[in-house]
């Protein structure tokens, strides 16, 4: 039988009200998971908060905020969140000296300055380095990095804020690595070519052409891994000492918001002061990073803003 020019009209139009039918739903799906993300991180916020008001009722936010001394066992019980704050910016400090410069640097390289079977072996191993559990790190950083830091600087004790900045730098190296390559790789070879054909060397090229048109990707990898490095808790068990003192350099031993919560919610007694009080600190912590991010994401609105002009 043959087909008539309306049958055919018929079936474009019936493929067409498929296809829009296929994309109404998965809109719809992707609203829908951007709307569960939001809920879910208010439901976070809303749980700590609710987990919390018994130690903001009965001490104060700005008392713990401020105050200096962590003794949640002694007499009178002292909840001072500022050695934990000043021993995670420190740590934290520390791993973005080492992961910036270094993942940058070999995200450029992997992209722009290595080809064929050496490539790909880097970016294996870049893999597997994301996939190596906190804690091997950890064993590594004890065996290794501890007696190096304590021989080195002559201390008597290497479970340092700089022991575990050291650490936490090298874990956050395959996701800045990662991330910034794909943003490298993403960057369109005529642009390259037209800077070669204008006379730039290579080296200038990458420079001045390929990391600024890449820099918004280099940047959100930079930022993913500093919540890395932030919200890591099983290296900074091991290797910082656990001190919970306000430290004057980061040669000295410190005790991180997340070491606090991961080394004392197991030993305090259920709804009791202590364990509102481990909440108020995840509290302080969320807004921390939530402030850091809100920020990364201002900053990267205004570079794609400049590059739009």
């Amino acid at each position: 039988m043959a087909v008539t020019p309306t049958h055919k009209a018929g079936r474009r139009l019936g493929r067409a009200t498929r296809r829009r039918a296929v994309e109404a739903v998965v809109r719809t799906l992707i609203y829908a998971a951007g709307l569960l993300s939001i809920v879910i991180l208010a439901a976070i916020a809303i749980f700590l908060v609710v987990e919390a008001r018994q130690s903001i009722g009965e001490i104060g936010l700005d008392k713990m905020l401020s105050g200096t001394q962590w003794f949640p066992t002694g007499t009178p019980k002292l909840f001072g969140f500022l050695p934990l704050i000043v021993g995670t910016l420190a740590v934290t400090g520390v791993a973005v000296v080492v992961f910036v410069p270094i993942g940058i640097g070999a995200s450029v390289f992997i992209s722009e300055f290595s080809a064929g079977w050496f490539k790909e072996g880097m970016k294996s191993v870049i893999e597997f380095m994301a996939a190596v559990p906190s804690v091997v790190y950890g064993f590594l950083g004890v065996a290794v990095v501890i007696p190096w830091v304590k021989a080195t600087f002559s201390l008597t004790s290497g479970m340092t804020a700089l022991t575990g900045g050291l650490v936490l730098g090298i874990m956050s190296l395959p996701t800045v690595i990662s991330i910034s390559e794909d943003a490298l790789h993403a960057v369109p070879d005529a642009l390259r070519q037209g800077s070669l054909a204008l006379g730039n060397t290579r080296w200038q090229t990458v420079y001045k052409v390929v990391v600024p048109s890449a820099s918004s990707g280099i940047f959100a990898g930079v930022m993913l891994g500093l919540g890395r490095a932030i919200g890591e808790t099983m290296a900074v068990l091991m290797l910082t000492g656990n001190a919970a003192v306000m430290p004057t350099s980061v040669f000295e031993s410190v005790r991180t918001m997340t070491g606090t919560i991961a080394a004392e919610m197991g030993e305090v007694v259920y709804g009791g002061q202590h364990y509102s009080v481990l909440f108020s600190v995840g509290l302080v912590l969320f807004a921390i990073t939530f402030l850091i991010n809100l920020a990364a994401d201002l900053v990267l609105e205004r570079q794609r803003k400049r590059w739009r002009r």
